[in-house]
């Protein structure tokens, strides 16, 4: 059974074909147990590979490709890394499923293009991160302003490469989503000291991570 309707096939089909630029590379990692979606992660991608020949795939074992799982900082199943003509620094770790499914699709785009669609005055203002900035954002499926703080997330980390930007599933990952005291979604951590909830509007963002600096 297909994850991605052949109406919606043929809608992506026709998206990919106008917006993607340059080839992008998603590797997917994967463990055989203790991991629930990892078969429906790497049906999607087998999928939205299929629609376009810009988009490539390779599939890893967690535990089998331990040095290439490091290379990528991947510690947990599932796992999607995003690579354009650079890593980004963009991961999804848990299902890219519900409402989430369109943000895997418009990310796909951005790291193509190597563009964001941030503001001009939040570029100038992320010209001025020279740290390393490491953000989460806790989300589920089912939430329906998610992808908004994902999308800025991953678009933050487009703009800056000390920026990395990591959508983290709570359900699949409870032990993590307890560890940092996930009660709402969406729920951003910056560099373990700077944490909100919600949709919030990109000056807000940004601002907050120049603050975890």
């Amino acid at each position: 059974m297909s994850f991605i309707n052949k109406e919606d096939q043929e809608y992506l089909r026709k998206e990919f074909d106008e917006k993607l630029k340059e080839e992008i590379n998603i590797l997917v990692f994967t463990e055989e147990t203790d991991c629930q979606y990892c078969n429906e992660t790497k049906q999607i991608i087998e999928e939205l590979s299929s629609l376009s020949n810009k988009i490539k795939t390779e599939f890893y074992s967690l535990t089998e490709n331990k040095e290439k799982a490091n290379k990528y900082k991947i510690d947990k199943t599932p796992a999607i890394v995003l690579l354009g003509k650079k890593d980004y620094g963009i991961r999804f770790f848990g299902i890219p499923s519900g409402y989430e499914f369109t943000t895997l699709v418009k990310t796909i785009i951005r790291v193509s293009r190597g563009e964001s669609e941030l503001t001009p005055e939040s570029k100038e203002k992320l010209k001025k991160i020279n740290k390393n900035v490491h953000i989460k954002v806790f989300i589920t499926p089912t939430c329906p302003y998610c992808p908004l703080a994902v999308e800025k997330a991953h678009q933050i980390a487009i703009e800056n490469d000390k920026v990395t930007s990591e959508m983290i599933e709570s359900m699949e990952f409870p032990q993590l989503a307890q560890q940092y005291g996930v009660m709402a979604v969406p729920k951003v951590v910056i560099n373990e000291k700077i944490s909100f909830e919600g949709a919030v509007p990109e000056p807000y963002f940004v601002d907050k991570i120049l603050l975890a600096l």
